[in-house]
C-alpha cells in the first residue's frame, strides 16, 4: 500500500514525496480513511509510529479540498518542543498545498507573544498550542476559534500527567460542538478514557500495542542510591563507545551538574530542561542533530514525541515513572536493525517501577553489580515501598537533594505526640543544655504537671532572676547552679 491508495490531493502526495515519506505505517494506513470520513477518533499509538503524519496529512488534505478562509484546526500538545516540530512538518507535508500554521507556546520573548498575537488575529490554517499559552492568548480576545472544524489532542496522556486537564477543558468548552475531534495517546488509562466520553462522539477506536523494545537493544539495570549515580555514570562513560547519548534525568536540578561532569570528561555535552528560554533549547536540541554534542542532558520533556532517534545509548539516571515512558526512551536507540544500549539507574525507592516495565515488555531485564570499588548498593526488593522520608538509607541521600531535611520533616509529624508530651527521639532540633543539668529540687513534679518543658525553662528563668534580684545569695536548696545556655 501506497499514500496515492488514499486518494490524497496531488499537492499533499507532492509534500509527501518531498518528506521521504514511502509507504503508510499501520497507524497511518488505519487512521487516514477515517479521518478523511470525518468521524471522531481515538487512536493509541506510541511515539515513532508515524502518528503526527497519521492526522496531519488527511487534515491538510481537507484544507486543500475545502478552501477554509478561517482557522479549520487546532492541535494541542504538552510540550514547546513537540509543537515546533509537528509545525515543521506542517510546513513540509503543507508546503505545496500552501497551508499555514502557527505554533504557539511559552517560554519566548517578548517579541515572540506579539509575532504569535499577529498570527493568531490574521488567521492561520492550523494552530499548534500548549494549553496555557492558549489560555492566555485567547483571554485577550483576539483569538477565533468560533469556526473551528477539527480539534487534534496529541499526547493526551501527557497533557494530563503535567496537570493540563482543567486548561483543556476550558479550552474545548470555547469551541463549536459541531467539530471532529481527534485523540491521541501512548497510553489508554481511565483518565484518557473519561477524557474522550466527554470531548468525542462516537469515535472509531485504533489500538496499537506497544511495540517491545527491538531486540537490539542491550538493556541494563544498575541498582544504586542516589549519591552513586553520578560517579556510577562517570566509570561507565569510560568505558562505552559513545556516538550518541541522550541521558534522562526526573530532576532539572541535576542537567546542569551531569553537564558539567561530562565536559570535564570531555565529551561535548548540553543540557535541555524547563528553565531553559526556547531559544537555548532549540539551539542544544539542533546542535545535538548535527552531531555538534556527543550527549545531550534532558528532563522528561524529550522523552516523547521528539524526533531524535538512531542513538548509540540512552541513559534513565532517573527510572521513568510509567513502564511506557521507559519503552519510549530505550526504543530510541537500536532503530532500523541496528545495535544500542540502554543504561537505567534504579534506587532503592523506583524498584517497584522495574516490575512494570518487565510485564510490560514482558521480559526480565538484567541487573548488573557495581563495579569494584563502589561499595554495595540497594539490595533488589521490588515488593517494598519506600516512602520518601521513611527511611534513612545507608549513603542514599545525595548532597543537596533536599532529602535530609525531608526525611526529619515528615518522621517528626508523623510520631508527633499529643501536646504536653515530650518528643525527642527522631526530633532533629538540638536540646538544649538546660534541660540536660540536673533539676531543681522540687520544680520536677511541677513541670511534669504543666506538661510542657518549654514552659517549665522559661518558669525557672523567672524563679532564678527572682532569686537574684529580691534575696541576693539566697538560692532553693539543691538548684542547679550553672547558668542556662
Amino acid at each position: 500500500m501506497d499514500f496515492s491508495s488514499f486518494n490524497l490531493h496531488d499537492d499533499v502526495l507532492t509534500g509527501i514525496s518531498s518528506m521521504g515519506y514511502n509507504n503508510p505505517t499501520p497507524v497511518q494506513e488505519q487512521a487516514i480513511p477515517l479521518i478523511l470520513e470525518r468521524k471522531d477518533m481515538i487512536a493509541c499509538a506510541q511515539t515513532g509510529t508515524g502518528k503526527t503524519a497519521a492526522y496531519l496529512l488527511p487534515l491538510i488534505d481537507r484544507i486543500s479540498h475545502e478552501g477554509y478562509e478561517h482557522t479549520s484546526t487546532l492541535i494541542l500538545v504538552p510540550t514547546r518542543e513537540l509543537a515546533k516540530q509537528i509545525d515543521e512538518q506542517v510546513e513540509g507535508f503543507g508546503y505545496f498545498a500552501s497551508v499555514s500554521s502557527i505554533a504557539i507556546y511559552g517560554g519566548n520573548k517578548g517579541d515572540d507573544w506579539e509575532q504569535q498575537k499577529r498570527a493568531l488575529t490574521t488567521g492561520a490554517d492550523i494552530i499548534i498550542a500548549t494549553p496555557g499559552r492558549l489560555i492566555s492568548h485567547m483571554a485577550m480576545g483576539y483569538v477565533k476559534l468560533d469556526q473551528l472544524n477539527h480539534l487534534v489532542l496529541d499526547e493526551a496522556d501527557k497533557m494530563l500527567d503535567m496537570g493540563f486537564m482543567d486548561d483543556l477543558l476550558k479550552i474545548i468548552n470555547q469551541l463549536p460542538k459541531e467539530r471532529q475531534t481527534l485523540l491521541f495517546s501512548a497510553t489508554m488509562p481511565r483518565k484518557i478514557r473519561d477524557l474522550a466520553q466527554q470531548i468525542l462522539q462516537n469515535p472509531e477506536e485504533i489500538n496499537l500495542a506497544i511495540s517491545k523494545p527491538a531486540e537490539g537493544i542491550d538493556q541494563r539495570i544498575y541498582l544504586t542510591y542516589d549519591n552513586q549515580k553520578l560517579p556510577l555514570l562517570e566509570h561507565l562513560l569510560r568505558e562505552l563507545d559513545v556516538q550518541s547519548m541522550i541521558i534522562f534525568t526526573s530532576r532539572k536540578s541535576n542537567v546542569n551538574q551531569i553537564v558539567r561532569s561530562l565536559q570535564k570528561m570531555g565529551f561535548t555535552a548540553e543540557g535541555i530542561q524547563s528553565d531553559m528560554t526556547q531559544d537555548e533549547r532549540e539551539r542544544a536540541l539542533q546542535g545535538f542533530k548535527n552531531k555538534q554534542y556527543q550527549i545531550v542532558v534532558a528532563t522528561d520533556i524529550l522523552s516523547r514525541g521528539i524526533d531524535i532517534d538512531s542513538l548509540s545509548h540512552v541513559v534513565n539516571f532517573d527510572m521513568p515513572q510509567d513502564a511506557e515512558d521507559y519503552v519510549h526512551r530505550v526504543g530510541r536507540t537500536a532503530r532500523a536493525a541496528s545495535t544500542g544500549m540502554a543504561i537505567t539507574f534504579v534506587n532503592e525507592k523506583d524498584m517497584y517501577r522495574v516490575q512494570k516495565v518487565e510485564r510490560l515488555i514482558e521480559r526480565e531485564l538484567p541487573k548488573l553489580p557495581l563495579p569494584d570499588g563502589f561499595g554495595a548498593g540497594p539490595a533488589y526488593e521490588p515488593g517494598k515501598r519506600h516512602d520518601m522520608g521513611s527511611h534513612r538509607h545507608r549513603g542514599g541521600n545525595k548532597p543537596g537533594s533536599g532529602g535530609s531535611n525531608k526525611n526529619h520533616r515528615s518522621k517528626h509529624h508523623r510520631n508527633r505526640k499529643p501536646p504536653g508530651q515530650r518528643h525527642e527521639e527522631g526530633n532533629d532540633r538540638p536540646i538544649k543544655a538546660a534541660n540536660q543539668g540536673p533539676r531543681p529540687e522540687g520544680q520536677s513534679s511541677a513541670a511534669a504537671g504543666e506538661g510542657n518543658a518549654n514552659r517549665k525553662r522559661k518558669r525557672n528563668n523567672r524563679n532564678r532572676n527572682s532569686n537574684r534580684n529580691g534575696a541576693q545569695g539566697q538560692r532553693p536548696q539543691g538548684e542547679n547552679q550553672q547558668p542556662a545556655s
